[in-house]
């Protein structure tokens, strides 16, 4: 069996994972936009701040939060893929502070997967490899429910059909 090297892996995520990630986002900025409003109104009177300032910091929130919603999720969506060979599954993530990462199958000990309330709705799911690596699971996140159930499937079929003891 050759040595996995480190690539970029083959397949993207679900393109629903867009706007599941900017959908998470909004929410984030909605309870920081809500949180400022309300101290808007409990402040009306200008004695913490004067009104013109509530309302910059509201307009500076809502423009941040609209790039934020915008860019990220596509940033994301073009950084996030996955790979499962039959040697070894490779992942790539983040947007900002960018992570290539390969599990030889040899070392996986456990495939899970789960999926919050708010991807539930997006019908995704997350699956995590657990490997006897210190640097932590392997997490390949914003999958369509099929294929994450494809994945653990395979992977778990996988491990076990490989000789080691994962450690």
């Amino acid at each position: 069996m050759d040595t996995p090297t480190l690539r970029s892996p083959q397949h993207r995520v679900s393109r629903t994972a867009v706007w599941y990630w900017a959908a998470r986002a909004a929410l984030g900025w909605l309870v920081l936009l809500a949180a400022q409003v309300a101290w808007l109104v409990a402040d009306s009177d200008g004695s913490a701040l004067p009104v013109t300032a509530h309302v910059a910091g509201l307009v500076v929130t809502a423009v941040v939060a609209v790039a934020h919603v915008t860019v990220m999720p596509q940033w994301r969506y073009r950084v996030h893929r996955w790979e499962a060979t039959s040697a070894a599954v490779f992942t790539q993530s983040g947007w900002f502070k960018q992570e290539w990462r390969i599990a030889p199958v040899s070392r996986i000990q456990t495939v899970d997967s789960e999926r919050g309330p708010l991807e539930q709705i997006f019908r995704l799911a997350n699956v995590t490899v657990t490997t006897a690596s210190a640097a932590g699971p392997i997490k390949v996140s914003g999958l369509d429910r099929d294929t994450a159930q494809r994945l653990v499937a395979e992977l778990t079929a996988t491990a076990q059909a490989t000789a080691g003891d994962a450690t």
